[in-house]
């Protein structure tokens, strides 16, 4: 028969496992890593346009060609604050990454996606997502036709902001050389008047001798 003293140490042993086991200690990290603020390039820009959508990309490179789904997220419209320039980007749920980058340029058409009234189709000549730029057939899917319009009508007008800002460029770059080309006609003629008052003095001198 068991000594019921023994039954009882055995028990406060169990006890003192359990409590071993709940024990939590709290360890103070042996290096402390300061806090870094991330840039997303973003900051110097001012948004535009923001919705969610469903972003896909014609792998022609696949066969036979197909179109892939690149991510869903937000898809942005933002202008530089300085340049003036604009750039659709947009990030996947969750983890961030950029699934389309990529300036406006007035030339970019969206067209209907298969007759679908909340898809839109796009070509891009340099989409930076995989940082390397390459040519790209983008698709666009929103949640319904109102949400798919609403972005055509900010696409299109970024388009003639953008196209005014390069006629605006072309313009003062014109203006330039035309001020260029004044400077360039005012000091030949400077340069021959001042020939012509050399020759004279000279053959003045050559007069008196």
């Amino acid at each position: 028969m068991a000594d019921p003293k023994d039954a009882q140490d055995d028990h406060e042993t169990s006890t003192d496992n359990v409590d071993d086991s709940n024990h939590d200690p709290h360890f103070e990290p042996i290096v402390s890593l300061p806090e870094r603020e991330v840039k997303t390039l973003e900051e110097d820009e001012e948004e535009l346009f923001k919705m969610r959508a469903k972003l896909y990309r014609f792998a022609s490179e696949n066969d036979p060609p197909e179109w892939k789904e690149r991510g869903t997220g937000d898809v942005k419209l933002l202008r530089h604050k300085e340049k003036g320039s604009i750039r659709l980007l947009m990030r996947r749920d969750r983890t961030l990454k950029i699934c389309a980058n990529h300036h406006i340029m007035p030339l970019m058409e969206l067209k209907p996606n298969a007759g679908s009234d909340r898809a839109w189709v796009w070509n891009t000549h340099a989409d930076f997502a995989d940082e390397e730029p390459k040519p790209e057939l983008l698709a666009i899917r929103f949640l319904n036709a109102e949400n798919a319009q609403k972005f055509k009508a900010k696409f299109d007008e970024c388009k003639e902001e953008v196209r005014k800002s390069l006629e605006g460029n072309a313009d003062s770059a014109n203006k330039v050389a035309e001020k260029l080309e004044e400077l360039s006609v005012k000091d030949e003629k400077t340069k021959s008047s001042e020939e012509k008052k050399e020759k004279s003095e000279g053959e003045e001198k050559k007069e008196e001798k």
